[in-house]
């Protein structure tokens, strides 16, 4: 009698877990399980991308607060002479918070794998909070300069600041919008020592039963249910290969390894990704949004409003982009934005080199619509990209570059924008909608598909691409791939002749006849 082919994964998935008393799991277990804790996760992610948000959002409208502008004249241009340095001055207050942002990212290349997950993030809250209150409490130009550099967040909410607009008598009008995300940081901070640590943190710093726990209650099941083996297996195989020939201390020069791990590649895309987000032009709008809509036309109230409107249509246009990117992708997302933001850069420069009341409305509105495309193609994914496309022996250096690079490209961006508006005017779209229509070609040749793929899964990837020569993006493609944790993806990954020195003997063959 014939047996029916088999795999080796629930073996493998076994081998993994079977040293793991129920008692250590038992010990570890979070408090919060299930979809209690994947809402405790969301909240707190959602509060820290919101504090990544606010600062950008906030300060576009408080620049030309007549309160503010008492305080920061440096910042004010004469109606007279539009291109004086106070368009390079107030640019640099906008886009000095980068450098902080840069200076955080980067030290997470030596802080962020050895405190953790948690630890980093309540640092984080911690520094953001200082900055806050020293913006808060700013009474001269280098005071916030410096102010802002400690802060280092941004990008979003600007209902605050119309409500606030009509305190013109009283500093209150730019002082409460920027305190009031301290509130946001402690919300955060208060929810963080709730979470249960990263299960790939934890195997990587052999802390297994825990990992084992967490990951149980993420399912919310039984530590022997087949996801919980298929997720742990994955995680620990994934470390085993990453950390072949090594002495699994995280390198800082593995990040320009080659070979079947791609580290190098892989890095690059991550870094490259981040710059495209950028230099795509969004924060054009999302820091000079008022301005943009006073040059429009538009009086100081209703530059506002339109501006409050647009920051909040484009948080609704971020939503539409989780449900559908895992069915669309990844690639085909960021296609579909750049293409749709360079052609309505070039529309918006067609139209400001025409500059009638007409011309004037359309362009109002095709900023709505840039934001849109942006928010559906480009606004989570570069958060979302670099994390899924590196191997986890090099995740923390390779997403601190990254950021790194989100930041740069922000700062130069947000630096050079105000000296273009009062210099080259409309042409200044123009320069975007190059950048953006560069994007798709880069974007369709060299970045892989991610969706449906786990990290383990993009290790394997990788290592097929580089065993056959050929492109990671025709590899991810496919749909022939082993699944991590089998037999397959242990020989793939070169762990077959490790695991059977392990284990002593192991059957080579599968589907043998009795």
């Amino acid at each position: 009698m014939e047996k029916q082919p088999i795999t080796r994964t629930v073996s493998a998935m076994q081998r993994y877990s079977k040293e793991i008393s129920d008692g250590e799991i038992e010990k570890n277990m979070p408090k919060i399980k299930g979809w209690k804790l994947h809402a405790l996760l969301t909240f707190c992610a959602g509060a820290g991308f919101t504090l990544f948000g606010y600062d950008q959002g906030v300060m576009s409208a408080l620049i030309t607060a007549n309160q503010f502008e008492a305080i920061f004249p440096e910042t004010v241009s004469p109606p007279n002479a539009p291109t004086s340095n106070a368009a390079t001055l107030q640019s640099l207050l906008l886009a000095i918070y980068e450098i902080g942002c840069l200076i955080g990212a980067l030290s997470n290349l030596w802080i962020g794998d050895k405190l953790g997950r948690r630890k980093t993030i309540l640092l984080g809250g911690c520094i953001m909070i200082i900055g806050a209150i020293l913006q808060t409490t700013a009474f001269s130009y280098p005071h916030m300069i410096v102010a802002r550099i400690i802060t280092g967040m941004g990008n979003g909410l600007n209902w605050l600041d119309f409500a606030c607009y009509w305190a013109t008598g009283s500093q209150v009008q730019w002082r409460f919008p920027v305190a009031f995300q301290i509130l946001i940081a402690v919300a955060m901070m208060v929810g963080i020592p709730f979470l249960p640590e990263s299960p790939r943190w934890l195997v990587k710093h052999g802390r297994n039963a825990e990992a084992l726990a967490v990951i149980t209650a993420l399912e919310n099941t039984d530590r022997n249910d087949h996801r919980v083996l298929q997720t742990y297996a994955g995680i620990c195989e994934a470390i085993e290969a990453e950390a072949e020939g090594g002495s699994g201390k995280e390198q800082l020069s593995e990040i320009f390894h080659g070979g079947p791990q791609q580290n190098f590649r892989r890095v690059c895309l991550g870094v490259v990704n981040q710059c495209f987000q950028q230099i795509s032009g969004i924060n054009l709008i999302t820091y000079y949004a008022t301005l943009l809509f006073q040059r429009l036309g538009l009086n100081d109230v209703n530059s506002r409003i339109i501006a409050a409107c647009n920051g909040t249509e484009y948080f609704f246009a971020s939503l539409i982009a989780i449900f559908i990117i895992e069915r669309v992708g990844r690639r085909r997302l960021m296609l579909f934005g750049a293409v749709g933001q360079s052609i309505t850069m070039v529309l918006l420069a067609i139209l400001g080199s025409i500059d009638n009341p007409a011309t004037q409305i359309v362009s109002a509105v095709l900023l709505f619509v840039f934001n849109s495309i942006f928010a559906v193609g480009w606004l989570g994914m570069t958060w979302l990209y670099p994390a899924e496309i590196v191997g986890l022996r090099i995740r923390a250096p390779a997403n601190a570059l990254s950021t790194a690079s989100n930041w740069i490209f922000n700062f130069m961006v947000v630096m050079v924008t105000g000296p273009s508006f009062a210099n080259i005017s409309w042409r200044t779209y123009i320069v975007f909608a190059a950048l953006n229509a560069f994007i798709v070609p880069c974007v369709y040749f060299y970045f892989p598909e991610t969706a449906g793929r786990s990290l383990e899964d993009m290790d394997i990837i990788f290592a097929v691409a580089y065993a056959e020569n050929i492109s990671p993006v025709t590899v991810s493609l496919r749909k022939d791939l082993p699944v991590a944790g089998s037999a397959e993806a242990d020989e793939v990954l070169g762990l077959k002749r490790k695991e059977r020195g392990r284990e002593g003997t192991i059957k080579e063959e599968v589907g043998k006849t009795q």
